[in-house]
């Protein structure tokens, strides 16, 4: 008892130091949870269907709207990478009307999704604008990539996300198209969002040619 009387204030500073810690590691964690909540996250997925034939679905699953600028598909071959804009895409009335052209460019709602076309109408779409020869899709080793460049907020610079899926023609419907990844990258960072602004200047410079 004596010992604590004479140590009183010693003891006092380290409950009060310990005291400090444990607020800055709830402060923390309370900071850490809402960044984590205010953080863009886009998911790239399939749906209805299996194979070339299934959907290609962008899902906002931001706590906020995002405002999509860019759907960008990059088909990755032996030889070279062929990169197309496809957030406008063609609708067809029917035999006896015109094609009418839409855009899926613009906000989407938190929870809402994308249906944008099926993964075989993009390939089809990037082979026809590159003039790709058939038999190179025949080709193994064939990654389809998919690009999602928006904007998120009030922040200046776009945010992104991505997927790749490895596409075998020859193989049945269910092996078609594979996820080369479990989960749809982010890109949030400072040094990512540079390379997704890069990818919005060269898909603008492409246009503008």
């Amino acid at each position: 008892m004596e010992w604590l009387n004479n140590n009183a204030q010693a003891i006092s500073a380290v409950a009060s130091i310990c005291t400090l810690f444990v607020w800055v590691f709830y402060a923390q964690l309370l900071y850490n949870g809402y960044v984590r909540q205010r953080r863009p996250r886009v998911i790239i997925n399939r749906g209805r269907g299996i194979g070339m034939n299934s959907v290609c679905l962008i899902s906002n699953m931001s706590s906020e709207a995002i405002y999509v600028q860019h759907l960008v598909a990059v088909l990755h071959t032996l030889k070279r990478s062929y990169s197309l804009d496809v957030v406008e895409y063609q609708q067809h009335g029917g035999k006896q009307q015109e094609a009418d052209y839409r855009t899926h460019q613009g906000p989407l709602a938190s929870g809402d999704y994308l249906n944008i076309q099926s993964f075989g109408d993009i390939v089809n779409q990037v082979r026809d604008y590159w003039e790709i020869e058939d038999s190179l899709l025949q080709e193994q080793n064939i990654q389809l990539e998919i690009r999602v460049i928006a904007i998120y907020g009030s922040e200046d610079m776009p945010t992104g996300a991505a997927r790749t899926f490895n596409l075998d023609l020859h193989a049945p419907p269910n092996h078609q198209l594979i996820p080369a990844s479990v989960d749809t990258d982010r890109l949030n960072s400072r040094g990512q969002r540079k390379r997704v602004l890069e990818w919005a200047k060269e898909i603008e410079t492409h246009k503008a040619r």
